[in-house]
């Protein structure tokens, strides 16, 4: 029997990525139907927040190329990838004066076919006044919000074509005086190869698999009386709060560079995603990154990028109601930015900036730093 060339299995299965974002759009629920889709029940959004400006300007399609530090956060295969140490810090000025850090560092060994990494994220505000029904112009106390994860990954090399890596995260709450926590593993594969002598790229993960956040303490400890009257004795009592899981998702990336590295030094990379989360409809997104090395005959070089990402619970607007929202939720997971690098081959240091747009909520800006060594 003839076998199929593996040029034609990927072309077919770029394809069929291709056309996921399509029937993903196409999924409408009909007059009638139930739509059972888990829409804000999830705890800890902040792990969505990203890792360094150059993943947030490209959106979650960065898990099919990321291979320095940053990829501890999009894809842990793509870390095992990386042929030297590399760090990764960050700072998002997110929405509603609150603010996002991001840190990562990565350790490959072993002949750079296996890779350690480690990562920090937290987010938060602080100070902010305490308002009542009976006292609706403040209390005069303030309380604050502190959100971390903390993750170790291993990733390895398994041939010169496949890489797969797992990362265990910690994630703890503290929401004013109430606190949570939870357990949640990240698992990726990264395949790559050659389609008609370009370098191609498919990037399978697995986030925030884990347990559900529970919450306890503070204002949730109470003393009631022990009898109806309301006059008796006091005892402690706790109050029951719900348990909520995390913000799991499963997503496919496919990355081809139509313009590869090798090609005087200029690189143009395309990306498409498809991804289905526990609490949204499945959703799509495209990328796209154009990277000039060596500028001038030196180490310097600069980037630019771009993405959209579709997410159906963000862009739920009825299109029946023409309002001066629309143009700004129509703006929602759009995302750009640029870079700028010196690297020598053994040494790389570099910024990027990043700009996304939340929709009604208006702009968020991500900067960055790497270094690599």
């Amino acid at each position: 029997m003839k076998r199929t060339p593996r040029s034609t299995w990927l072309l077919l299965l770029g394809a069929t990525l291709v056309g996921l974002p399509t029937i993903a759009a196409a999924q409408q629920t009909k007059p009638g139907n139930n739509d059972n889709t888990a829409y804000g029940t999830t705890s800890a959004e902040f792990l969505l927040l990203g890792g360094g400006a150059r993943g947030v300007a490209l959106g979650p399609s960065y898990a099919a190329t990321a291979t320095d530090a940053s990829a501890l956060y999009y894809n842990p295969a793509g870390a095992a990838l990386g042929t030297r140490p590399s760090v990764v810090i960050g700072t998002y000025d997110y929405v509603a004066d609150t603010r996002y850090s991001w840190g990562g560092i990565s350790f490959p060994f072993s002949g750079n076919s296996k890779v350690f990494g480690v990562q920090l994220g937290t987010f938060g505000f602080k100070d902010q006044p305490v308002y009542t029904v009976e006292q609706p112009d403040g209390t005069g106390e303030t309380y604050s919000v502190n959100e971390t994860f903390v993750g170790v990954t291993y990733g390895q090399r398994f041939s010169d074509r496949f890489s797969a890596g797992v990362t265990a995260k910690g994630i703890f709450d503290q929401l004013g005086t109430v606190n949570g926590r939870a357990f949640a593993i990240d698992f990726g594969t990264d395949f790559h190869s050659q389609l008609n002598g370009h370098p191609i790229r498919l990037g399978f993960t697995l986030q925030n698999l884990g347990t559900t956040m529970s919450y306890s303490g503070g204002n949730l400890n109470r003393t009631v009386p022990r009898d109806t009257s309301g006059t008796g004795e006091e005892a402690p009592v706790e109050l029951k709060t719900k348990a909520f899981s995390l913000p799991t998702i499963f997503q496919v990336a496919l990355a081809y560079d139509i313009l590869p590295a090798t090609s005087k030094n200029s690189q143009i990379t395309v990306i498409g995603s498809f991804n289905q989360a526990n609490n949204n409809r499945a959703g799509f997104g495209f990328a796209g990154e154009w990277t000039l090395r060596n500028l001038g005959g030196s180490g310097f070089g600069a980037a630019v990028r771009g993405s959209y990402t579709w997410a159906p619970g963000n862009n739920a607007s009825d299109p029946t109601l023409d309002t001066a929202l629309n143009d700004e939720e129509n703006l929602q997971g759009t995302a750009a930015g640029g870079g700028l690098f010196y690297d020598t081959g053994s040494f790389l240091i570099g910024a990027d900036y990043a700009f996304k747009y939340m929709g009604v909520l208006g702009p968020t800006h991500f900067v960055s730093f790497s270094l690599g060594w």
